[in-house]
């Protein structure tokens, strides 16, 4: 833990000052990302969010992966909520006010009902319950290499089933500026019922990608949230662990509330 909180020279900017909330371990993920038009998008934003781009182009990722070792800070790993799957529906954005960069969720799915009260309760993410697997497939040169992954959102309309089966191709090197952009992120964002927009800032070493392939069988999630992603062909990454810590969240000052010092937001 102490390494880890220790090693920050990575940052776009330093570790709250503030103790952290919450920990947990993400395993075996798929970065699953589509070129998607930046103007798609600004209508499933709130205003005080911008698309972010890179040259010019929105991305949306689908990530599959499992979590274990959730816990509060102080508190025990409670059992049905330390360990499941989830599912995230994303896209990548910039303060208005600040430019600050992060993560917004248009879902993410998880097969614990515990963790998604509490996800939905204390950190306003769109969470949902579904009925979910991953299945270590390969055998062979594939042994811890291949996942089958299948995910049906319980209790909700439109339907949001996912089913897929992705495996690294053991292949690392250096992240390039696309994969910088699409996963060096540490900030979160989320709104509450009133709109009101809150920022939760997380940590974590760098990532370690992997080159990958993947087949998608199903992948309804981003039309049930008013996505169409284009017919080409995804980029992908695997990545096998990564410990992250996640702080309490700060609401952001509405549209038009400049803070002090704050940079002039890039155009979307």
């Amino acid at each position: 833990m102490n390494d880890i909180l220790s090693t920050t020279g990575h940052r776009p900017w330093p570790l709250p000052r503030s103790p952290w909330a919450m920990t947990q371990r993400w395993n075996d993920l798929l970065f699953a990302h589509w070129p998607v038009p930046a103007a798609e998008l600004v209508h499933l934003l709130p205003p005080e969010l911008v698309v972010d781009t890179f040259d010019g182009t929105a991305w949306v990722g689908v990530v599959p992966f499992w979590m274990d070792q959730v816990r509060m800070r102080g508190v025990p790993p409670v059992p049905g909520a330390s360990r499941f799957p989830e599912l995230n529906l994303r896209t990548y954005v910039r303060e208005r006010n600040s430019n600050r960069a992060g993560v917004y969720f248009f879902s993410l799915d998880a097969a614990s009902l515990l963790a998604v009260a509490f996800a939905r309760t204390i950190y306003r993410l769109p969470y949902y319950w579904a009925r979910m697997r991953i299945e270590e497939t390969g055998t062979g040169t594939r042994a811890g290499n291949e996942f089958r992954y299948t995910s049906e959102r319980k209790m909700t309309q439109p339907r949001a089933g996912f089913r897929a089966t992705y495996r690294s191709l053991g292949r690392q090197h250096p992240k390039r500026a696309i994969e910088q952009f699409l996963t060096e992120r540490y900030a979160l964002y989320t709104a509450d019922p009133r709109g009101k927009i809150f920022r939760g800032n997380i940590h974590h070493l760098p990532w370690t990608l992997e080159e990958a392939e993947a087949d998608f069988e199903i992948n309804e999630l981003p039309l049930a949230h008013g996505i169409r992603l284009p017919a080409e062909e995804p980029l992908l990454h695997y990545s096998r662990q990564l410990v992250v810590y996640v702080w309490s969240l700060e609401s952001l000052p509405a549209p038009g509330v400049r803070t002090a010092g704050a940079p002039v937001p890039a155009a979307p």
